[in-house]
């Protein structure tokens, strides 16, 4: 499939480019897309790992799915974005057999402030482009690199077709690394390599919180690390690797 980019898709390390985040939520919905074609609900993602080959230029790419491993119970699918024929993202995905395991869930780890008790915060305060315009934040930091925030956005990952809160939430989630920013983006350059999510539920709202740390090491590595959340409370956690590059 071919897509056309809009202007809300642009930014934030050069307002020429697309924003890697709606590119990342695209890909989620192509999997989940071709998952429904060929099994229906049968499976459901447990893990999206988007590895960032490239810059993308605000142009069209294209979306292609395959699946590596098809199985009964677990299959491994990748799907490729690319722009003039040239990799720019691959995302491999485990879809996984759905069981009842309703008498054995729960986690530990502590929910967040509902964003009633946070203050609206705009991404566009500090970083360029249109895609940072887009979202309404709410948001608490508890340290440098330390952040809190609930998110969402009326912009739609694609008009005039159906996407499920999955996909609509990874179209949003690598803001993260900007919103809990150690430093200035004016003076350090930190843009991530790769997003990896774990899913052990789907979203069940439309408004995702993410606890998020930033560390730094000492030989220009970085990671950004977040808890996901819903309204319901937490749902899974993703990393992304960053390349600290001081100006």
């Amino acid at each position: 499939a071919r897509f056309r980019p809009t202007q809300y898709v642009g930014g934030a390390w050069d307002t020429r480019e697309q924003h890697i985040a709606p590119p990342i939520g695209l890909l989620a919905h192509a999997i989940e897309a071709d998952l429904a074609a060929r099994r229906g609900n049968e499976l459901r993602l447990t893990r999206l790992s988007c590895d960032i080959l490239g810059v993308l230029p605000l142009e069209s790419v294209e979306v292609k799915v395959s699946v590596l491993r098809p199985g009964r119970t677990i299959e491994l699918v990748e799907a490729r974005l690319s722009h003039a024929g040239r990799d720019a993202v691959i995302a491999r995905a485990w879809l996984t057999a759905r069981y009842d395991t309703t008498a054995l869930q729960g986690s530990e780890f502590p929910r967040m402030k509902p964003p009633d008790q946070m203050a609206p915060w705009g991404l566009d305060s500090v970083w360029p482009g249109e895609f940072v315009k887009t979202p309404q934040i709410w948001r608490e930091e508890l340290a440098v690199g330390r952040a809190q925030f609930w998110v969402r956005s009326p912009v739609p990952l694609l008009a005039d077709e159906d996407v499920s809160r999955t996909a609509n939430m990874f179209r949003l989630i690598d803001i993260s690394n900007g919103v809990a920013a150690r430093v200035s983006p004016e003076d350090v350059l930190y843009p991530n390599l790769d997003l990896t999510a774990h899913l052990y539920r789907a979203p069940e709202s439309d408004l995702t919180g993410l606890d998020t740390t930033v560390s730094f090491g000492p030989d220009g590595a970085g990671l950004t690390h977040s808890v996901l959340h819903d309204e319901n409370g937490p749902l899974g956690a993703f990393s992304q690797t960053l390349t600290v590059r001081p100006r």
